[in-house]
């Protein structure tokens, strides 16, 4: 299936590991020029270094997105991009009382305002050319809400309104804004979320995989699965696709009891 991103400028936030890193290499292998931004000059040097090692175009960025200062300098290197992939964000696990107000708001900063804000940056410019995609990588709590991890589940529902009402507004000027929520994924972000639950759920956070059992297909889903669905919907394969945010978890919220 030809994708046609050969020669598409990507952006991609938290670019550097885990699902974003996935989702460069994807865009590359389809010969896109990928820009990754990463909070971490070692990380993103390494990311680049082995993409670079695979041949394809890349550029890395070190940036603190959850500080203005440097969402303002992000907004500087996206004004010819084609796509924005909104992904960066590690929002803490646990419930009301284990979260301090620092904390929430540093979260909701990187994930939540983060993605506002770039997304502001960039879909005036995209609409004026009438052509560009957003995806907004999200997470499957933002529909099926857990008290455990209540500070993501809030910030990842106000993330699937926001793109369900901005897709649903660029579409009428050419451009696309798409979301993805991803389940449970093999990253080391996971591994930090499983253990907070098992603090909450068990009062010891070394019993995090005793909460993986029941997951669809027994087991996580990897990155590659839903970057690959991330490089499909900035395709023009999906061209009639916006406002659309879909639940990559493998059928898990529909299965809980």
């Amino acid at each position: 299936m030809q994708l046609n991103l050969k020669g598409k400028r990507v952006l991609v936030t938290g670019g550097s590991r885990g699902i974003g890193f996935a989702c460069a290499v994807g865009f590359a292998q389809e010969g896109a020029v990928v820009t990754i931004v990463g909070s971490s000059a070692e990380s993103v040097e390494i990311a680049v270094r082995r993409l670079e090692q695979s041949g394809a175009q890349v550029h890395g960025l070190v940036l603190n997105l959850d500080q203005r200062s440097d969402q303002q300098k992000l907004a500087e290197h996206m004004a010819d991009i084609d796509v924005l992939v909104n992904n960066a964000g590690a929002i803490p696990g646990g419930g009301l009382e284990a979260l301090t107000d620092e904390e929430w708001r540093r979260a909701w900063d990187l994930k939540v305002l983060g993605y506002v804000d770039a997304t502001r940056s960039v879909l005036p410019l995209m609409m004026k050319r009438k052509h560009g995609v957003i995806i907004n990588v999200i997470g499957i709590a933002g529909v099926s809400p857990r008290y455990d991890y209540i500070c993501g589940s809030a910030g990842n529902a106000a993330l699937i309104a926001f793109t369900q009402a901005a897709g649903a507004e660029a579409a009428k000027h050419g451009v696309r804004v798409l979301g993805v929520n991803p389940g449970a994924t093999e990253t080391d972000r996971v591994m930090t979320l499983y253990k907070a639950r098992a603090k909450q759920h068990f009062g010891d956070e070394a019993r995090w995989e005793e909460l993986l059992d029941g997951l669809p297909f027994g087991r996580l889903a990897k990155p590659e699965e839903i970057a690959d669905v991330v490089v499909f919907l900035a395709s023009e394969r999906a061209s009639y696709l916006s406002g659309l945010v879909l639940d990559a978890d493998g059928g898990a919220r529909f299965n809980r009891g």
